[in-house]
């Protein structure tokens, strides 16, 4: 199904090269421990193209680990803003996630956080393994050696990212650091102003990977250029939106948003990219690394040789609680705010203003008397609607706990009834592939890009490209008698006709494609963090959503604390007090 179909089978073979130098390290054994191996792997060993590749393909393999449903999986993020509920069996099933949705009751303390950490630094020191494995390495018998190390510096600054954007402030080791200057390294040196230095060291990461990967790769899975200039772009844009010690935005940085815009189109000029001609396609098994719109995907696996393949996990508990299709477990339920999100006026425009009014008191009704962005049937199941493109309808028994959390699913994530990647072990694993960087993005930083250098009629076409695309995707989401479940509208901007297409109409219309086209893939809350309005669309959204759901009565965003989560205190406990908590815990 994928390439580097051998992910697990080489993980074991690090794990015993890792063990063998342990072996061979190891000193003052007790005699009665001194026995005669029938094998060992010395270090003249280990400086093998092969046994180096085994450790290259160790730091892969956990890459997706990153992405378990402990972890850093996107849904997660999805939960934090005003896309999603938690969802589940109640308030007390995983309730860290509950405290991490309504931000009021997060501390210090908080589960399902310090494994987020955990997980993240132990891929790293894979990676690090590999990358001392590559330096020790000669190009003459290794030739991939300055590939392989672009690929390893890739990982290392997409998993700094990842933490980066959740904690803000942490330590960052290269692979030169010991154990013992690991001790040393704060997560927030003394004398730093601002965090664009850690920034910057990621952007280092991102730069070295796209001027020395190639344009394409015949593995997939592997980055490629291309890959690593989208991460330079999305950490540019991060480094355009400075915060000041509370976390709010300072001002805008055009000179890194030019920066951005060059890398945004050497993606978008290179030809290899497009949209796919109906979106649907990037959320289906059968596209995993086929999609036309797809820059980087994580890959997963179900039939490569090993017991259980290498499966998502993190999208383990996201399948509807639904028999006898899926036996768990209902998370990640489309809040109701969003699926107001998706409706539209009768000439296809988003209801910008007034688009949250909508009640439902009659679920016929609500859904035949209004018109909808088509990208509501890519993203929200809905009872009486299809599921995943089938001629099966989604059922309100798929709902565990209603009256908590309604009937609104998730199904990006999520695959058909009868895919041949579905893996049951009660929690409802699966192995389609996850896409970090879709084209999609790519045109939505551009526009964004454009519109903040007073450009914004240039990012009108980018824009209407998207909405077009929507428009065009409606032949995957019919019932099966051949109809729609409902009208599916939507209409490109004009200006001077259906819009005045000035700036501040400009981003508003940018900001809500954004939320529409990248709805519940786990992009949201951090866009609202790099903007600078978090506190205020979040308590907008809590002001309203507690009417709905009274369970979000204790929910409250404070502003200057809540934009990221706090370091876990066992690391803090760890680090002797090294580590420097973020503000407001």
């Amino acid at each position: 199904m994928k390439s580097i179909r051998n992910y697990i089978i080489q993980t074991k073979l690090a794990s015993y090269l890792l063990y063998g130098l342990l072996i061979v390290s190891a000193t003052g054994c007790k005699d009665y421990l001194e026995v005669n191996p029938k094998g060992i792997i010395t270090e003249e060993k280990l400086a093998a193209p092969e046994y180096t590749d085994g450790l290259v393909t160790a730091a892969y393999a956990h890459g997706p680990r990153v992405h378990t449903f402990s972890t850093m999986n996107p849904w997660i993020s999805s939960l934090r803003s005003d896309d999603a509920y938690k969802g589940g069996g109640g308030l007390d099933d995983q309730p860290a996630w509950y405290q991490m949705e309504v931000f009021s009751l997060v501390n210090p303390n908080v589960g399902n956080n310090d494994g987020v950490w955990f997980a993240a630094y132990s891929g790293l020191s894979r990676i690090n393994t590999a990358i001392n494995a590559i330096n020790k390495m000669e190009e003459a018998t290794y030739p991939v050696k300055t590939q392989r190390l672009a690929e390893m510096r890739f990982l290392r600054g997409w998993t700094y990212f990842k933490l980066k954007q959740r904690y803000k402030w942490v330590p960052f080791f290269r692979e030169e650091a010991t154990g013992n200057d690991i001790k040393l390294i704060s997560n927030r040196p003394d004398g730093a102003v601002n965090d664009l230095e850690l920034w910057q060291n990621i952007y280092d990461e991102f730069k070295f990977a796209a001027d020395n990967l190639p344009e394409s790769q015949v593995e997939v899975g592997r980055p490629t250029k291309y890959a690593a200039e989208a991460y330079l772009v999305k950490t540019l844009l991060w480094m355009a939106y400075p915060q000041d010690d509370n976390h709010q935005v300072t001002g805008i940085n055009t000179q890194k948003l030019t920066e951005a815009l060059d890398y945004a189109n050497s993606i978008i000029n290179s030809g290899k990219y497009s949209l796919s001609p109906d979106i649907g396609q990037n959320f289906m098994l059968e596209y995993d690394n086929k999609s036309p719109e797809s820059v980087w995907e994580l890959q997963f696996t179900i039939d490569d040789g090993t017991p259980r393949g290498n499966l998502n996990e993190g999208n383990g508990l996201t399948a509807p609680w639904w028999n006898p299709y899926f036996s768990c477990c209902d998370f990640h339920k489309a809040s109701y705010n969003m699926v107001n999100a998706f409706r539209v006026d009768a000439n296809g425009l988003p209801l910008f203003k007034t688009f949250n009014e909508e009640e439902i008191t009659n679920k016929q009704v609500y859904f035949a008397n209004n018109n909808w962005d088509p990208r509501l049937g890519h993203t929200v199941a809905i009872p009486g609607f299809p599921w995943k493109y089938q001629k099966v309808l989604f059922d309100s028994a798929g709902s565990r706990q209603p009256s908590t959390y309604g009937y609104f699913h998730s199904m990006k994530e999520n695959v058909t009834t009868d895919s041949p990647g579905l893996h049951d072990e009660f929690w409802m694993f699966n192995s389609k592939n996850q896409q970090e960087v879709r084209f999609a993005e790519v045109l939505l930083w551009k526009a964004e890009i454009l519109i903040q250098l007073d450009k914004h009629q240039e990012a009108l076409p980018i824009i209407n490209q998207l909405r077009e695309r929507a428009a065009n995707s409606i032949s995957m989401i019919k019932l099966p008698n051949g109809n729609h479940p409902v009208k599916y509208s939507v209409a490109p901007y004009v200006d001077g006709v259906n819009v005045v297409w000035d700036k501040n109409n400009a981003w508003e219309a940018l900001m809500w494609e954004n939320r529409l086209e990248m709805a519940m893939e786990g992009r949201r809350f951090y866009d609202l963090v790099r903007w600078g309005i978090a506190a205020e669309v979040m308590n907008a959204y809590f002001e309203k959503e507690r009417q709905r759901r009274s369970w979000l009565n204790v929910a409250f965003f404070t502003k200057g604390r809540d934009e990221y989560l706090p370091i876990p205190q066992a690391q803090i406990n760890w680090s002797q007090g090294l580590y420097k908590q973020n503000p407001g815990y």
